[in-house]
């Protein structure tokens, strides 16, 4: 069951079984490309990210800094010692020290200033964190991310902060697309991956596209991580 989203992290019961097959569907479904799963368990409590665990994912993804270190803090270190913890929420530059400590990837970079910010707290630990940047192709003025003008504007001094790796973009398409909207936004997003490799002479190998109804349309463009939750943990 899903929970509401004033009640996400409550710690439902979670069916073992059911996250196993579900996460063998959809790699069946998905099994010629080259694409990682994500498990969003941000919607969830403790005993989703231990029954994913358990069902062979290595990757979970949050979005709340404070909730989901907490919970983070209380898996067993097998857990914490064996995933890949990565921070799919919009963040704000006060968590970011928070953050960079506890996840390995974030993939919601939308700013200069979130970017130095990330880069400052990666330096203080001596630590070079994994981050995507989040490009709001569709346009939506309630979504946080990049146009693409601003990120060309500002590629090259990202990518110039210590502290940083840039492996990649991500985007979010609007619920409710239809097949050809998603099609044309998502083979956007790669696109432009593309125009940012070659003009600054960079490999950005990862593209985060692509959720629970519409990663099978983000994988057939491109996408090398799909962030998936309700289809694997419901």
């Amino acid at each position: 069951m899903l929970i509401p989203s004033q009640n996400w992290g409550e710690d439902i019961a979670i069916d073992f079984d059911l996250v196993k097959h579900n996460r063998l569907d959809i790699e069946q479904q998905i099994a010629h490309y080259n694409v990682k799963i994500i498990a969003v368990t941000k919607y969830f409590g403790l005993k989703a990210i231990e029954a994913g665990y358990k069902a062979g994912i290595r990757d979970f993804a949050e979005s709340r800094a404070i909730e989901s270190i907490e919970k983070i803090k209380q898996l067993s270190d097998e857990i914490k010692e064996n995933s890949t913890f990565h921070f799919i929420g919009h963040l704000q530059t006060n968590k970011a020290d928070k953050v960079v400590k506890n996840f390995d990837v974030i993939h919601s970079v939308d700013s200069l200033k979130i970017a130095s910010a990330i880069s400052k707290s990666a330096c203080s630990l001596n630590k070079r964190e994994k981050v995507l940047l989040q490009i709001n192709n569709a346009e939506e003025e309630q979504k946080s991310g990049y146009s693409k003008q601003q990120l060309r504007d500002d590629f090259e001094k990202i990518i110039s902060l210590e502290g940083l790796e840039v492996i990649g973009l991500m985007n979010m398409a609007p619920l409710g697309a239809d097949e050809p909207e998603l099609n044309r936004l998502f083979n956007d997003v790669r696109e432009f991956r593309d125009e940012l490799e070659k003009s600054f002479h960079i490999s950005l190998p990862e593209l985060s596209m692509g959720m629970s109804d519409d990663y099978e349309v983000a994988v057939k463009n491109g996408a090398t991580m799909v962030r998936i939750g309700r289809k694997l943990f419901t």
